[in-house]
C-alpha cells in the first residue's frame, strides 16, 4: 500500500474492444483481460444488448426459495457444454465462493453417506483457489496465504507425491481440489501431460471426490471449452466464474454430479449455503449471450491459430538473457524472468500495454478477441521491456 500511495495511479475511464482508456485519454492493450475475465473485448454489442434487454424485465430476484428465467436457461446451457457427468448447477458470485461451495458440498456429501471421517482435503503445492478462508485453506502459495494460517483448516499439499498421499489418507479425505492443466496465480505452472487424468483415476480408485477449479482456465482459455476436456475427464464438482459472463458481471457456478445432488435429498440434509446475488438475472443474461457467441463466432476454432502464433512468438524470447523459462497452455503464457517482473510490467504501460506480474513471472492472458497483429504488438512490447 505504501508503494500504491507514492505512485501516480492509473485510472481507467472506458474500454473498446481489447483496449482500455485512462482518464488522460491514453490507450492500452488489455493484456490480462481485466484479470483473466474478458473474452470478446469491451462493449461487445451482443452482451450489452442482453443486459439491456434484461434490465427492462428485472435486475435481481433472489434464488433462495424462488427461481428466475435467465438462471434456469443458463444452467441448461452450462450442462450442455460441461464434462458429461456434471448435471446440477449451484450459483454464486465469484471464483472463491464457487470453491467454498464445492468444499462444503464435498464435506457434507460424505457426512450424508455415513463416512464421518472424510473431512480433509488434498490440494496442490503452489495452488490458488481464492481469498476466502476455505479457499485459502486449500491454497498453497506462502506469500499469499501464510499470514492467515491460524485461521485455516488443515489440508494435505502434494504434487509428485500425490498418489502416496491419496493412498495413505483416502479414508479421511473428502476431495482433491486442483486447477486442471495450469496453476494460474502460482506462476502459470503447466502440469505434465496425463497428470490430470492420473489424479482422476486415483480419486475414483480410492473413493475420493475430485474438484476441478476451472475459474481461470475454463471457457476456452486453454483452447478447449474446459481444461478437463483435454484429458477427457469429468470431475465430481467443477467451479467456474471469470470468463462465464464474458468479463461483464460477477457470476459463478459450482457444477455437481447427480450422485452428489441425490445425497442432499431428504429431511435434515439441506445444503445451507446461499448468496444474496446468487443467479443474478443480469449476470445470467450476460453469460447466456457469452455462451451463444461461443457457438455463433466459432470461438474455439478461431483460437487455434492465435495459440500457435503465441507459441511461435514466444520462441523469440528464449535467446533473451533475462528470461529463465517460458510456459504456455492455450492462450495463457508465463515468462519467468531472473528478477522481479514488476518493473517490466510498469514500463510496458509507457508503450500502451497493461500486464501484471506474479513474482518473477510476466503473465500473458489477452482477450480472445485480440487479432494476430495486436497479439504480435503485445509481445513486441513485452520483449522490449525485458531487454537486459
Amino acid at each position: 500500500m505504501e508503494d500504491w500511495l507514492k505512485s501516480d495511479n492509473l485510472v481507467i475511464e472506458k474500454g473498446d474492444g481489447i483496449y482500455l482508456y485512462d482518464t488522460d485519454g491514453n490507450k492500452y492493450i488489455d493484456g490480462v483481460s481485466s484479470l483473466w475475465v474478458n473474452v470478446y473485448g469491451h462493449r461487445k454489442k451482443e452482451i450489452d444488448k442482453a443486459i439491456s434487454d434484461q434490465l427492462k424485465k428485472i435486475s435481481h430476484s433472489t434464488l433462495l426459495g424462488l427461481a428466475n428465467v435467465p438462471s434456469i436457461l443458463l444452467a441448461k446451457e452450462l450442462i450442455k457444454v460441461a464434462p458429461k457427468r456434471l448435471k446440477k448447477v449451484f450459483y454464486s458470485d465469484n471464483g472463491a465462493t464457487s470453491v467454498e461451495i464445492a468444499l462444503k458440498m464435498a464435506y457434507q456429501y460424505w457426512q450424508h453417506k455415513g463416512l464421518k471421517n472424510k473431512t480433509k482435503f488434498i490440494a496442490l503445492k503452489e495452488s490458488y483457489h481464492g481469498d476466502t478462508i476455505g479457499s485459502v485453506s486449500v491454497g498453497g502459495i506462502k506469500l499469499f496465504h501464510n499470514i492467515f494460517k491460524p485461521l485455516l483448516f488443515d489440508a494435505y499439499f502434494a504434487y509428485e507425491n500425490i498418489e502416496k498421499i491419496i493412498e495413505d489418507h483416502h479414508n479421511e479425505v473428502a476431495a482433491v481440489i486442483m486447477e486442471p492443466l495450469v496453476q494460474g496465480a502460482g506462476g502459470i505452472i503447466v502440469q505434465p501431460k496425463g497428470f490430470l487424468k492420473k489424479v482422476r483415476n486415483l480419486c475414483t480408485k480410492y473413493k475420493v471426490l475430485l474438484i476441478a477449479d476451472e475459474v481461470a482456465v475454463g471457457f476456452g482459455r486453454t483452447g478447449k471449452m474446459f481444461a478437463c476436456d483435454h484429458e477427457h475427464i469429468s470431475p465430481d464438482l467443477m467451479c467456474v466464474a471469470k470468463g462465464l459472463t464474458g468479463g461483464y458481471l460477477p457470476v459463478a457456478a459450482t457444477l455437481a454430479t447427480n450422485e452428489i445432488f441425490k445425497a442432499f435429498l431428504g429431511t435434515g440434509k439441506t445444503f445451507y449455503h446461499g448468496h444474496t446475488y446468487t443467479g443474478n438475472p443480469l449476470g445470467c443474461a450476460a453469460a447466456l449471450a457469452t455462451l451463444k457467441l461461443f457457438k455463433k463466432e466459432k470461438l474455439l476454432k478461431k483460437l487455434q491459430p492465435k495459440i500457435k502464433l503465441l507459441a511461435k512468438e514466444l520462441e523469440k524470447f528464449k535467446t533473451n538473457g533475462e528470461v529463465k523459462e517460458i510456459r504456455q497452455c492455450g492462450l495463457i503464457a508465463g515468462i519467468e524472468l531472473n528478477q522481479k517482473a514488476s518493473e517490466a510490467c510498469l514500463l510496458a504501460r509507457k508503450y500502451g500495454l497493461i500486464i501484471r506480474p506474479l513474482g518473477n513471472v510476466i503473465v500473458i492472458m489477452p482477450p480472445f478477441a485480440i487479432s494476430n497483429l495486436q497479439l504480435k504488438k503485445m509481445l513486441q512490447i513485452i520483449y522490449k521491456v525485458i531487454l537486459p
